[in-house]
């Protein structure tokens, strides 16, 4: 067996096995604590919503570990099975050129694993959804988006493959620095156009029309010294119950967005203060900071790249016979995940670091009371567990435990 072949499976096993671990830890825990709400939620939140919020953390995360073990035998199939080597070759047989040859097999292959990924996503939709009240979301709706999204991945993705491919081709041993100058561009370009050109394809932003909670947000606005395209309320209730808030965009096409379910369930007072928590992020420059990580994180991936496509043993390991620009690409994107697994922690921990600032932030400029009200109709409505096991916490949260947060802002106040 190659010595690559070996290390793949073995990276593969231990982030399978890990994952599966911490899931069955996960569950485990939600189910010990789901007849008590915690101290720091009585009187809050209602046992019943409680329960429904620890069977929903139950059923997803079953699911997740289905889904886990489905994509893994997908991702030998696709490897070690010879999968990508018979889509490989078939497109050679066409004798289109290797620019069209290697775009024909990335999309093909990125077509295919979408596919083969949709029971899962139906699932989710109408069954796990639909069963706990959050679905919203019609077949007609659905299948729209599915066809957008397949038409947004030809007319965005074609071209950025092609020109991928050609700088690989073209600029030498230095390829993977040219081609993530692209991608950077291309990524900041994307950030800045999505809210005015992409999101609107999927759903429908109005202007924040209640004068008062308007005027309140100016002023916040104002006193936070942060400039933006509008405020929008958008309809997040077509497809789903959950609520959410967020800002987008950069320079001078930001847009400040909140879903409508959530404008419904807050009060303005509790809206000011999420909102806050949002500005926290802009004024103390998480986005530019996760924006520079990434693009360390890609550069240094790029390189390895860069290496990796030079070696015979890379594309054999793998179930590969011909090397090829593309296979290099689909190679290393499909297989990393199994060697990056154990960096989740640190990029996670990053995170929760920038929310605990950004609600140090708004306890600063709103009311940390209002905060904690809204955060705690966040956490009822969108069924969110009070309780996740620490590890698992750990690996996978992007935002710190409930008590621990609402902890965190008791003290700031």
């Amino acid at each position: 067996m190659n010595t690559f072949t070996l290390l793949f499976v073995t990276a593969l096993a231990c982030s399978v096995l890990t994952q599966l671990w911490l899931s069955r830890r996960h569950q485990a825990h939600v189910r010990a604590h789901r007849e008590r709400v915690p101290d720091a939620f009585a009187g809050r939140i209602p046992l019943d919503d409680h329960h429904k919020a620890a069977d929903y953390t139950v059923t997803r995360n079953r699911l997740g570990m289905i889904e886990l073990v489905y994509g893994s035998a997908l991702l030998l199939a696709w490897t070690l099975g010879g999968g990508l080597e018979w889509l490989d070759q078939a497109w050679r047989g066409l004798a289109l050129g290797p620019l069209y040859t290697g775009t024909a097999v990335m999309l093909s292959a990125m077509f295919i694993m979408s596919l083969l990924d949709l029971p899962f996503s139906l699932y989710h939709t109408f069954v796990i959804e639909e069963r706990f009240g959050f679905n919203r979301t019609t077949p007609g709706t659905y299948i729209s988006d599915l066809v957008k999204q397949v038409l947004l991945a030809l007319a965005i993705g074609a071209p950025m493959i092609l020109l991928a491919l050609w700088i690989m081709e073209s600029s030498g041993e230095l390829w993977w620095l040219y081609v993530w100058l692209a991608w950077m561009s291309f990524s900041l370009i994307m950030f800045w156009a999505y809210p005015a050109i992409i999101a609107p394809l999927f759903n429908k932003f109005s202007p924040l029309e209640n004068e008062t909670l308007k005027s309140r947000i100016q002023a916040l606005l104002d006193k936070c010294g942060f400039r933006s395209k509008g405020i929008f309320v958008m309809d997040g209730s077509k497809r789903s119950g959950h609520g959410n808030a967020y800002f987008t965009g950069f320079g001078r096409n930001k847009r400040i967005v909140f879903f409508d379910t959530l404008i419904e369930s807050l009060e303005p007072a509790e809206v000011e203060a999420v909102l806050a928590h949002e500005l926290g992020h802009f004024k103390l420059k998480h986005i530019q900071k996760r924006l520079l990580t990434t693009a360390a994180m890609s550069l240094a991936g790029l390189a390895l790249l860069g290496w990796l496509a030079s070696q015979a043993w890379f594309y054999n390991g793998l179930g590969v016979s011909q090397a090829s620009p593309w296979m290099a690409l689909l190679l290393f994107v499909m297989v990393s995940p199994a060697f990056t697994f154990f960096l989740h922690p640190l990029m996670a921990r990053l995170s929760r670091k920038h929310e605990f600032e950004a609600d140090e932030y708004a306890v600063s400029q709103s009311d940390g009371n209002d905060l904690i009200r809204a955060l705690v109709k966040m956490y009822r409505e969108n069924a969110s567990t009070l309780t996740p096991d620490p590890l698992y916490s750990a690996f996978h949260d992007s935002h710190p435990p409930a008590p621990v947060r609402i902890a965190h802002i008791s003290a700031s106040i």
